[in-house]
């Protein structure tokens, strides 16, 4: 039976609370993670039989506290630990226990969840784990690979933070602004693969982009005086805002330039505008800001026509200056072509076929192919989408691009993509 919607919600939200708690108390974050997990499943069975509770963080607590009993009496080296953990279980969650509970180490947890010792992949499955609340079957789901590999991407991470002597708290100060930045970095990496998928059948999965979007709010609210914490929730708001445009029948990917704009989500495209208007104003310009006023640029055009691309330019400019990576020149190049035709575009590509960071990605290929297109070589265009779909793993993406290249074979060669 599927957890209902509202009660998957509280727990997820409740989960990095409770963990919290937990490890502060006990620390062992690895002992912690799997108990507060164990009490997650029993209220998603419980709950629905009998009702939330009145307390449910403190029945999450409480629950959780058991576990890890339970499993420290199992060990017998660690009988004078269990013995301390039993004498400070409450039967029930009383008055002193709200209050314990009333801290919220969410933020604390991303620090943890992030650390440098950990891989980006190994990070990920932890942050949708300890602070999203997912389930290990949940989060393979999501990413297409089996439950028992996710499985042990999420024990070696844990296993690797406690080997990495990681404590419980706050980075040091000399340390916090490289670790905030690594925790912004992770959940925008669930966003992308949520929102264009690596690989699979599926463009897009749902259930990433929502959970990060989820956690990006969970951020922004706890930093509300860091402008990139903002910048990365109006990013992902605009850049959502699309989905229902982004693919026609059949499931084939529609690009920007040809999509109905009457379907993108203007409540998501108002909020997403705000925050980056707001932050704008105040906060000195970040990567992930300079993102979000790009996608704030794209949504305020009512057609492709409108689109003003000498300050999408300028935009790719600055932030190639912050930022300085290959994929920001693919998009710098798409606006200049925009701006100063696709010969000054395909100029710029050329400065990245040195660059051992795209060899042999399919996006080099795919945005010279646009680039060629538009200058009018069909053959040389149809060749470089070939390429492209040759090197993606994303199966939406692949047909769209054969698709590109069958329409020039056919001698049209006037779509844009």
């Amino acid at each position: 039976m599927r957890t209902p919607p509202a009660v998957e919600d509280l727990l997820r939200a409740l989960a990095p609370q409770v963990l919290g708690t937990l490890v502060r108390r006990h620390g062992a974050f690895d002992a912690c993670e799997d108990a507060v997990q164990e009490a997650l499943l029993a209220a998603a069975v419980q709950w629905q039989g009998e009702g939330v509770p009145e307390n449910p963080r403190g029945w999450l607590l409480t629950v959780a506290t058991r576990r890890l009993t339970d499993q420290w009496r199992s060990e017998r080296a660690r009988r004078d630990r269990e013995a301390a953990v039993a004498a400070e279980e409450p039967a029930e969650p009383g008055p002193d226990e709200h209050r314990a509970a009333d801290r919220d180490d969410t933020l604390t947890l991303l620090f943890l969840c992030c650390h440098p010792a950990l891989s980006p992949s190994s990070q990920v499955a932890l942050t949708l784990r300890a602070v999203g609340g997912l389930t290990t079957a949940q989060i393979a789901r999501a990413f297409l690979v089996p439950e028992a590999t996710m499985a042990q991407r999420v024990s070696r991470a844990k296993q690797k933070i406690k080997a990495a002597g990681a404590r419980f708290g706050a980075p040091p100060p000399d340390e916090r602004e490289e670790r905030l930045r690594a925790v912004l970095h992770v959940l925008y990496l669930v966003f992308n693969e949520g929102y264009t998928a690596s690989s699979g059948p599926d463009l897009r999965r749902a259930d990433l982009t929502a959970e990060a979007i989820r956690l990006a709010r969970e951020l922004r609210r706890l930093l509300p005086g860091d402008g990139e914490a903002a910048g990365l929730l109006a990013l992902m708001l605009l850049t959502d805002a699309r989905r229902a445009a982004r693919t026609a029948d059949g499931g084939l990917l529609v690009p920007l330039t040809e999509q109905d704009r009457s379907l993108w989500d203007a409540e998501e495209i108002r909020e997403g505008t705000e925050l980056i208007t707001d932050a704008l104003t105040w906060s000195p310009p970040g990567p992930y800001q300079v993102q979000a006023a790009i996608a704030a640029v794209h949504a305020e055009a009512a057609r492709p026509q409108d689109t003003d691309w000498p300050q999408i330019l300028a935009l790719y400019r600055l932030l190639a200056h912050l930022s300085p990576n290959p994929m920001v020149t693919l998009n710098e190049a798409v606006a200049l072509a925009m701006v100063d035709g696709p010969t000054a575009g395909l100029d710029l590509l050329r400065t990245l076929d040195g660059d051992t960071r795209m060899k042999g990605h399919h996006r080099l290929a795919a945005v010279r192919a646009h680039l060629l297109e538009q200058a009018g070589d069909a053959p040389a265009a149809r060749e470089a989408y070939r390429d492209a779909a040759r090197g993606t793993t994303s199966l939406p993406e692949r047909r769209y691009l054969e698709s590109r290249a069958a329409r020039l074979n056919e001698g049209d060669s006037d779509g844009k993509a």
